[in-house]
């Protein structure tokens, strides 16, 4: 199972480097020390340190072949625009008792600008055995699992071209970050890997901290979905501390090719039950597009929207929707509230938006 990121865009700008005449500085691992069998985190963390220190452009390089990483974390600031390029495979090690810092992620990069990560390597995080001791679906208190890569406090940078394959728990989170396009990102693990591979694109959960930050201008373009449980979903926990807003979120020109819940609104997001619904999500979510999702699904409800009944949904257009459902026909709903009295109600299973309605635009719905 897989999700192809073609291009995934979390800015409104195109990316403007100003880089000087003289070429960029190149630091190959194998000068500091790693070696093919051996544990590469020192060897790569002192070409790091070096080339954050570079006030010309720099390029970190881990070559060819298959490597073993224990765990990284690449720190900021850096002087001048810095990328990583990892050509080979990556490898963590497969029992997560072994991390040295049990709390943190695999390889993790913070407080850097003008960031490029490429190579068209692999970052395998051999979760197998990990997966076997993942009990969080009905353990409040279960051990932390280690995802791939943790991107916190980077700005105006790139991710292309690489691989992040059998995380032990999620693949890839972005924090507090602006100005970030992942293009030609790929995600693979199989369907039975819980917490990984079937969460799709997602943002969210939010509201879990009272600490939480506004969330604006995400655009998620040209991706393709494969077998994995959801699509494209905005998520929010119910009686959840914080207040801020969700707004100018952009879905469009996506494909789902067996994919359970292709487009998903949640604001009553409460895994395994382990959450109150007392009270409804605090969290305001406007100017929303979902435009030109085509494929299949294996589920009757193709789109799904829970707004919150406190701070409803607002401005949402979704348009130009071709889903084929390969699942077993099943009677609608009855009186499913719809907002465009033009969709036939022998379809009407096939998009059930739940109350409250939040002033949703169906255009050019095609369920067939």
């Amino acid at each position: 199972m897989a999700i192809n990121f073609i291009t995934i865009l979390f800015f409104l700008p195109l990316l403007a480097i100003n880089v000087n005449a003289q070429g960029p500085m190149t630091y190959d691992i194998t000068k500091y020390g790693a070696k093919s069998g051996g544990d590469i985190s020192q060897a790569l963390l002192d070409a790091w340190k070096e080339a954050c220190n570079s006030t010309s452009p720099s390029t970190i390089v881990i070559p060819r072949g298959t490597w073993s990483l224990s765990q990284v974390k690449l720190l900021g600031p850096n002087k001048a625009p810095i990328e990583l390029q990892v050509q080979g495979t990556l490898q963590a090690n497969p029992n997560p008792g072994q991390l040295p810092d049990k709390q943190g992620e695999w390889i993790t990069i913070n407080y850097v600008n003008y960031f490029t990560l490429s190579g068209g390597g692999v970052f395998d995080g051999q979760g197998q055995q990990a997966w076997k001791q993942n009990d969080c679906h009905k353990n409040r208190n279960c051990a932390k699992l280690p995802m791939n890569l943790s991107f916190n406090f980077i700005n105006n940078s790139i991710i292309h071209d690489v691989t992040t394959k059998d995380s032990k728990n999620f693949h890839v989170n972005c924090i507090s970050s602006h100005n970030v396009t992942f293009r030609r990102f790929t995600i693979s693990a199989p369907g039975d890997s819980p917490n990984t591979d079937g969460h799709g694109i997602s943002v969210g959960s939010l509201g879990g901290y009272a600490s939480e930050k506004d969330v604006q201008g995400i655009y998620v373009k040209n991706c393709t979905f494969i077998g994995t449980q959801n699509g494209v979903r905005v998520k929010t926990w119910p009686s959840a501390p914080a207040t801020l807003t969700v707004s100018d979120l952009h879905f469009e020109d996506l494909i789902m090719d067996n994919v359970s819940s292709p487009i998903i609104i949640d604001q009553e997001y409460c895994p395994h039950n382990l959450c109150k619904k007392d009270r409804p999500s605090s969290i305001k979510i406007s100017n929303v597009s979902i435009k030109n999702v085509r494929g299949t699904t294996n589920s009757a409800e193709a789109v799904t929207f829970i707004c919150s009944g406190l701070k409803p949904c607002e401005n949402v257009e979704v348009g130009d929707i071709d889903l084929t459902y390969t699942g077993i026909k099943v009677l609608s709903p009855p009186n499913a509230p719809m907002s465009n009295p033009n969709l036939s109600a022998s379809r009407i299973h096939q998009c059930v938006p739940l109350l409250p309605i939040c002033l949703i635009s169906f255009l050019h719905i095609n369920f067939i």
